[in-house]
């Protein structure tokens, strides 16, 4: 337990056994010794320096209590006390007196039958609210026979001055016992609220919204930081005052009078509307206060702005990197060189392929490895979208814009791109209105929603992509010369699959792998006949074609091993699949039968890395003979020679 515990004797017997007392329970307790004003004197030293509680006794105990606003814990006098201090007393009269404060008076009002049945005295009392009335009320009772009195330290030295004989009233080891240990649960307490005090203070004055507190008449008891800052008035200044002094058009009067909440109300205060949540403090039905959130109209509606955002963003990620990029064929190698030296530098980028080479993977792959790549990518595909829809996504929309127009807007795509990158798939299908529209983007560096004249300055990369022949477009008078020199900047080719057939391999390699775990199954290769047939295709749809196929594969695949029948069987409709046997398609200036030789020494290669070298293992996942493995891999060191 933290906190600080003192205690103040008036007399030294008192603060002797005291010490004794708080030795003997290991308590650090500090003891110090002073009547009333000097009693007093030391209590507001102490508090000073940090104390929490005071124990004493008496008039002074009654001082410090009126005086200081801090938990007092008196001496009680205990029953024991009172008979031990009358059985000193009877020595030296049987008429006796005890004077004192009205805790003393009641200690042994409480044991006055014992007193009687055990003593044959005349006792009587007198109660003092003071200590200067000692001396009055001691003259009182001698006057009335009474030859020796009771009581603590004031009345005893008020006795002795006077001459008469009198009997201080000690407190016990069990009575200081007590007093310590009603104080240690007073600090207990003390500190458990001091803690939630200081927890709800700073609840309050780091949060968001502006609070600000009222008691039952409507005084001002809470105004935080937040409060100040919107209100324009000091916390010192507001609290203690009434509410309607300090806001304008408050309404706190009303909910206090009414006890009914009164959410989400707009509020005027000098230049600036809040938004305001007032609701009373109640009791047991009774209302004892009220509480006023609020926060400033204009910052919640950028933070809700704010918040769409980047509920939009999600999903506006890039996923691929060039290590996603499959194939070592030269012809990919130099375009992943060449999209890397792109993405070091900001400018536009404009990328060529047929359908299927990959363009999107390129686009993420760049805006990864650039200093946007932890902020959004955007991807819009220009000839899924109608004109007049495509027009809203770009640029976005205000409330009312068009019929069917969202209520309160839309963030149009190069706004959700702001900072990060914005891919531009088929560029060439942007109509001529919208293509003009975009030059100004690329121009300005900004847009305007539709409906709006206000302009949105925007920080993003343009990366495009199309699969056709775009300044054969230019010529043809269907896509704007300036547009296609503004996009044209930085120009990447990606290389068909006809031109890195060497790569079909490694692609077959990754799909089986992927497409075999999420579909759950166990595929381990494809056998050497199939693969030739796959190598021997033309594949006009490129590496998505090979994906979709090997997939197909997959799913009717009844074995570890996919064969030629399911090629042929899954490729059976593909376009210039019944005649590209007859053809003699060239791979660069590698023969397909050269490649397919490179494509066969590789596989065995690969089989024999899988089995350790057993060579009788490797036949029979190829499918040959042991003795037709020894004749390839002879032919194959020899080509290597």
């Amino acid at each position: 337990m933290t906190g600080k515990i003192v205690f103040i004797a008036p007399d030294k017997n008192l603060a002797d056994r005291a010490k004794q007392v708080i030795s003997g329970l290991g308590d650090e307790i500090e003891v110090y010794q002073g009547s009333l004003d000097e009693g007093l004197k030391i209590a507001k030293q102490v508090v000073k320096n940090g104390a929490n509680i005071i124990i004493s006794r008496g008039g002074t105990g009654n001082l410090i209590k009126r005086n200081l606003q801090i938990p007092v814990v008196s001496l009680e006098t205990s029953g024991f006390d009172i008979i031990n201090t009358i059985n000193k007393a009877v020595t030296y009269s049987n008429n006796i007196g005890i004077v004192g404060f009205q805790n003393l008076i009641s200690a042994y009002e409480r044991v006055n039958k014992i007193m009687q049945n055990t003593f044959s005295t005349q006792i009587t009392t007198a109660v003092i609210t003071d200590g200067k009335e000692a001396d009055r009320k001691i003259k009182q009772l001698y006057r009335l026979g009474i030859r020796v009195f009771i009581g603590g330290y004031t009345v005893i030295d008020a006795t002795q001055k006077l001459g008469f004989h009198g009997v201080l009233i000690e407190s016990g080891n069990e009575t200081i016992v007590e007093a310590i240990r009603h104080a240690k649960n007073i600090l207990e307490v003390q500190l458990r609220e001091k803690e939630k005090t200081e927890i709800l203070k700073s609840i309050i004055d780091f949060a968001y919204d502006g609070i600000l507190g009222v008691d039952r008449d409507g005084i001002i008891t809470v105004f935080n930081p937040v409060a100040e800052k919107i209100i324009g008035v000091k916390a010192e200044t507001a609290i203690g005052k009434p509410a309607d002094d300090v806001v304008e058009n408050t309404r706190m009067d009303y909910v206090l009078k009414t006890g009914e909440a009164e959410l989400g109300e707009i509020q005027r205060i000098g230049e600036i509307s809040i938004v305001t949540n007032r609701v009373p403090i109640l009791v047991e039905g009774e209302v004892l206060g009220a509480v006023a959130t609020f926060q400033e109209l204009d910052k919640i509606q950028k933070m809700e702005s704010k918040i769409r955002k980047k509920l939009l963003y999600k999903g506006h990620v890039a996923k691929a990197r060039f290590e996603d990029i499959i194939g070592n064929s030269r012809a990919i190698i130099q375009a992943k060189e060449k999209a890397r030296q792109y993405a070091e530098v900001d400018s536009t980028v404009l990328i060529f392929g047929e359908t299927g080479t990959g363009k999107e993977l390129f686009a993420q792959s760049i805006h990864n490895a650039s200093s946007r790549y932890d902020k959004p990518f955007v991807a819009v595909n220009c000839a899924a979208l109608p004109e007049n829809l495509l027009e809203s996504e770009l640029f976005g929309y205000v409330e009312g814009a068009f019929t069917g127009a969202r209520k309160g807007g839309k963030a149009g795509l190069f706004e959700l791109a702001h900072e990060g990158t914005i891919f531009l798939d088929e560029i060439s299908e942007m109509s001529p209105m919208l293509q003009a529209r975009f030059l100004r983007v690329l121009q300005e560096k900004e847009v305007v929603r539709l409906g709006d004249d206000r302009v949105i300055p925007i920080d993003i990369r343009i990366i495009a992509a199309t699969n056709r022949d775009l300044y054969s477009q230019v010529e043809k008078g269907k896509f704007r010369e300036d547009l296609y020199y503004r996009l044209c900047v930085l120009r990447l080719e990606i290389p068909s699959l006809r031109k890195r057939m060497e790569d079909i391999p490694a692609l077959v390699s990754y799909f089986i792998e992927e497409k075999g775990k999420r579909l759950g199954k166990t595929i381990k290769n494809v056998s050497p006949e199939a693969l030739t047939k796959l190598i021997n295709y033309y594949w006009p749809g490129n590496v998505r074609q090979l994906e979709n196929i090997i997939e197909r594969s997959v799913v009717l695949c009844k074995d570890e091993e996919i064969d030629v029948d399911i090629i042929f069987e899954v490729m059976n409709g593909a376009p210039n699949f019944s005649i590209e046997e007859k053809q003699n398609t060239c791979v660069g200036d590698v023969s397909n039968e050269g490649l397919l030789k490179h494509v066969e020494g590789e596989m065995i290669k690969k089989v024999l890395e899988e089995t350790k070298g057993n060579k009788t293992l490797a036949a029979e996942k190829l499918g040959i003979s042991v003795t037709t493995l020894w004749r390839k891999l002879k032919s194959l060191e020899g080509n290597n020679t």
